[in-house]
């Protein structure tokens, strides 16, 4: 009997990258992980950063102007890894020459560059995915299973955390508000945020409350700590974030996010109450009323090797999502939303009142 040929293989998908930092290299190493990935290109600024991630991962062509890899290279897909401030720009760039776009979080500056790029996708018939990879942690998802299948009932009210006792980026721009947009809040806050509110269901926020405090980035200190010598000079954000959101649903959520904190040690989680039962991310449990008692429900298992790996998860998805048509996880509008209750804590801050989020 003649041998059945084999099925051929589906296209690749030709990605490059705008951005040679450090997130650049996350998303590389993935790709150069997949079959049905080719990298083609990488645009930077900094010619070293972009030689030494080229030789790397054997990429054939770089480019100091981004505009002019799109022009030459047309790719299928681009990943954007810039600072914030540069996220709109390129990502508006790539999809105009044609190309679906992954883009590292925040999606932007703010909501009104947000809105511009969902507008650019919809223009160009392209799709856009935003880098919320904490959504696809298997303790999110054991939250998110949770809520969706009522053990919660009515969610009412999510606390956000993600504090670091003393720990301000020494390298980067981090500390820079014109080029990042803001501090904890925009950088490690949104990490934090965009979990609980996909676990929550993404509700619509309708106002925000928040304030910003600045007491020892912009020092020079002599306190030992992780990342020591960091750019005081040019510290423009905050070192704690404080907010609170509320929902179109009667749900209230509040946040907090810091580089330093006075604080016993980091806290990295979340915690979700509603009618029926409550959830916490770390530990990954649940608490309801059941059989006339008070019970906690703990996850016997969750994965801990590769198949947990979320930024691995994150960039299989947005490939299966251009290439094979899957369903993005992490879609443009959750990103908007997520930037709105960034934008609105940072307003009320500013302005020392509710703000209404439209």
């Amino acid at each position: 009997m003649a041998k059945k040929a084999a099925a051929p293989r589906s296209k690749k998908l030709r990605v490059a990258l705008i951005g040679a930092g450090g997130i650049a290299g996350a998303h590389m190493r993935y790709y150069v992980k997949m079959e049905d990935v080719e990298l083609v290109a990488l645009a930077d600024v900094s010619v070293e950063s972009m030689a030494r991630r080229a030789e790397e991962f054997k990429v054939p062509d770089c480019f100091t102007d981004y505009r002019k890899m799109l022009k030459k290279i047309r790719p299928d897909a681009v990943s954007i890894c810039t600072p914030n401030g540069l996220h709109a720009p390129t990502t508006i760039a790539a999809l105009a020459a044609g190309a679906h776009v992954l883009v590292e979080k925040p999606m932007a500056m703010n909501a009104r560059e947000a809105q511009a790029m969902i507008s650019a996708a919809k223009r160009h018939r392209r799709k856009l995915v935003i880098g919320f990879q904490h959504r696809f942690e298997p303790k999110t998802q054991f939250i998110k299973n949770a809520v969706e299948a009522g053990q919660l009932g009515k969610v009412v009210y999510a606390r956000v955390q993600a504090l670091r006792r003393r720990g301000i980026p020494n390298w980067g721009v981090f500390g820079r508000k014109d080029l990042q947009g803001g501090g904890p809040l925009i950088d490690i806050g949104v990490h934090v945020l965009e979990a609980t509110h996909y676990a929550m269901g993404t509700p619509k926020p309708v106002a925000a409350s928040g304030g910003t405090f600045t007491y020892l980035g912009n020092q020079k200190s002599s306190v030992v700590s992780q990342w020591p010598n960091w750019d005081y000079k040019n510290y423009t954000v905050e070192d704690l974030a404080v907010g609170q959101i509320r929902f179109e649903n009667g749900a209230v959520l509040h946040l907090e996010a810091s580089f330093a904190a006075h604080i016993e040690k980091d806290v990295w989680t979340f915690q979700i109450m509603g009618e029926k039962g409550g959830a916490t991310w770390d530990p990954p449990s649940l608490y309801r009323d059941d059989f006339g008692h008070m019970v906690n429900v703990s996850a016997g298992w969750l994965p801990r090797d590769a198949a947990a790996d979320c930024f691995a998860i994150k960039m299989r998805n947005f490939v299966d999502h251009v290439l094979h048509g899957k369903p993005t996880v992490a879609p443009a509008e959750h990103g908007l939303m997520v930037q709105k209750m960034l934008d609105g804590i940072y307003a009320s801050a500013e302005k020392g009142k509710e703000i209404r989020i439209r």
